[in-house]
């Protein structure tokens, strides 16, 4: 009978102890843990100032990728092969802008020429 009231202290000690930890634990670290206020308050004032700045820019960059990953998640295909197909796409996108900027300015300077009335075979 001895041994089995041991038995039970152990397991109750046991429980108690695991209680304490798995609940005291995450309990602590919430404690423990600044919030974000706080640590907001504990910058160099410039930081701060920056860090303001920028917080508008950050959330619409933060809201254009959720947008962009409910789009992509639309599609049959798995999500990385969307984007990168969506990445390329952009690419080539940028490049023919840049083509049409460099015909533009091209054109630009050939009628500046024109009207200057230099030759075009110089």
């Amino acid at each position: 009978m001895a041994s089995r009231s041991g038995r039970l202290g152990t397991w109750i000690k046991m429980l108690a102890v695991g209680g304490a930890v798995c609940v005291g634990g995450p309990a602590f670290v919430v404690w423990v843990q600044p919030s974000e206020e706080e640590l907001f308050k504990k910058y160099n004032p410039d930081l701060q100032k920056k860090s303001l700045e920028r917080r508008y820019e950050r959330q619409k960059e933060f809201d254009d990728f959720v947008t962009q990953l409910k789009e992509h998640s639309k599609s049959d295909k798995p999500i990385w092969t969307v984007q990168e197909e969506a990445l390329r796409k952009q690419k080539q996108d940028m490049l023919r802008q840049d083509i049409l900027n460099t015909k533009e300015a091209e054109a630009r300077k050939e009628a500046m020429r024109k009207e200057s009335g230099l030759s075009t075979n110089e």
